[in-house]
């Protein structure tokens, strides 16, 4: 990860209506303070105050400005605010005595000649050079104050793509754990009739290898759908049913425009296949799979699995499979999204997914 630890804001920044207010005001203060001492005129005085307050300003944004064109990147950011110091402080006496000037008629020598003026450019420096350390002060918390924004939106940005990176990978690891469960387990249903020499064995075989070559592809498809995993499931299903044609029944009824909501690869289909595997098979007359799905009134999706197979007394404590779908859950949904698992009367198992709106969406 590379983040910039001292961002460069451009020198401008500083030179925004909130500066310019202050170095107002501070130039407005300036005049009042040296009225009492002074016999110049009020509006002249005050006009010398602001011309010095706005070009201290100036120059400080325009030593930035500079500075940061011509000094190499690898020089701190102190260094070049100290150099803008430097500069403000040169600056005030050289923009004192072109006040002063100005406010003789253009004359150098009457400013140097008289005793008075001389004495008021004096006055009128000294109060530069605090005003330009109390104007660069201010831009140099406006500054801090812009580099740290920055900072902390670069921190932010970087932040959300590696949380993003982070749950891509946990995704596709999960997906990979549960790929290999599911093929595994339906290479050994057919095993089982190879090994019986039940004449069933070669249909089954040809249409499970139908039904990889059109589920694979889309185990990595990068936008999954509820409309995608019922094509799956229903695949799965017609090949179950022709393992055991007089033990399972099925249905699958999901309204169709449920069909392009968001919806994690093998999520439903690892209901199913848990259903058969340890609701169906273990019953002495097998039973009826009813795959459903509805949006309930207040918007929740629920997508549900039932059996009517031994029930959940008689089955094994959940396995990888249903751990890694209540992981995948949460880093596809949300913590809100969530497994329900509860018997059917008169037997058998109801698993169902509770997807709030908000992540459903």
């Amino acid at each position: 990860m590379h983040i910039a630890t001292e961002p460069s804001p451009s020198p401008w920044a500083a030179l925004s209506l909130r500066s310019v207010l202050v170095a107002l005001g501070l130039g407005l203060a300036a005049a009042a303070a040296l009225n009492p001492i002074f016999i110049t005129p009020f509006p002249i005085l005050l006009g010398r105050t602001v011309f010095l307050a706005m070009a201290l300003l100036l120059t400080y944004v325009a030593t930035g400005a500079v500075l940061q064109r011509l000094l190499p990147s690898r020089v701190p950011a102190w260094g070049r605010q100290t150099l803008q110091v430097v500069a403000v402080a040169v600056a005030a006496p050289i923009a004192a005595f072109i006040g002063a000037t100005v406010s003789a008629g253009g004359s150098v020598g009457t400013v140097l000649d008289t005793p008075a003026r001389m004495l008021g450019f004096l006055w009128i420096a000294a109060v530069a050079l605090i005003l330009g350390l109390v104007i660069t002060a201010a831009a140099l918390l406006r500054e801090r104050e812009h580099r740290e924004a920055e900072q902390a939106l670069q921190f932010a940005l970087e932040r959300s793509r590696l949380e993003k990176q982070a749950l891509d990978a946990r995704m596709n690891l999960l997906q990979a754990q549960i790929e290999p469960h599911f093929l595994f387990n339906t290479l050994a249903n057919v095993q089982a009739l190879v090994e019986a020499g039940s004449p069933r064995a070669a249909p089954v075989l040809a249409s499970l290898i139908a039904y990889l070559r059109a589920a694979v592809p889309r185990l990595h498809d990068g936008v999954p759908t509820l409309g995608r995993e019922l094509e799956l499931v229903r695949a799965y299903l017609a090949l179950m049913q022709m393992r055991m044609p007089d033990r399972l029944r099925f249905s699958v009824d999901v309204p169709a425009p449920l069909a392009d909501r968001r919806f994690p690869a093998m999520a439903l289909l690892t209901l199913v296949e848990n259903a058969v595997r340890h609701g169906i098979d273990p019953a002495e007359d097998g039973g009826a799979i009813d795959v459903g799905g509805a949006v309930a009134d207040d918007g929740t999706l629920r997508v549900w699995v039932a059996d009517t197979g031994v029930g959940m007394a008689d089955q094994a404590a959940p396995g990888t499979g249903l751990n890694n779908l209540r992981d995948r859950l949460a880093a596809f949904f949300g913590p809100g999204a969530i497994l329900q698992l509860s018997e059917s009367a008169p037997h058998g198992l109801r698993a169902e997914l509770v997807i709030p709106q908000e992540s459903a969406a």
